[in-house]
């Protein structure tokens, strides 16, 4: 699995989303991007509440 980390948004790049690709590969990870978007990848810790409407949705 290749996973490509560009330089944006702090807001979409997240220690949720690194841990994410982790574990969803299979028996390889290549990550593509810049070392220090990584880092910060592992250091950003800040969780968003996600507004995906799934509670309602369930409810229909």
């Amino acid at each position: 699995m290749i996973m490509v980390v560009p330089p944006t948004s702090p807001m979409l790049i997240t220690r949720n989303l690194l841990y994410t690709g982790i574990t969803r590969a299979k028996k390889l990870l290549v990550i593509v991007g810049m070392e220090n978007v990584v880092d910060f990848m592992i250091q950003n810790v800040d969780v968003k509440k996600r507004n995906t409407g799934l509670a309602y949705k369930m409810r229909q």
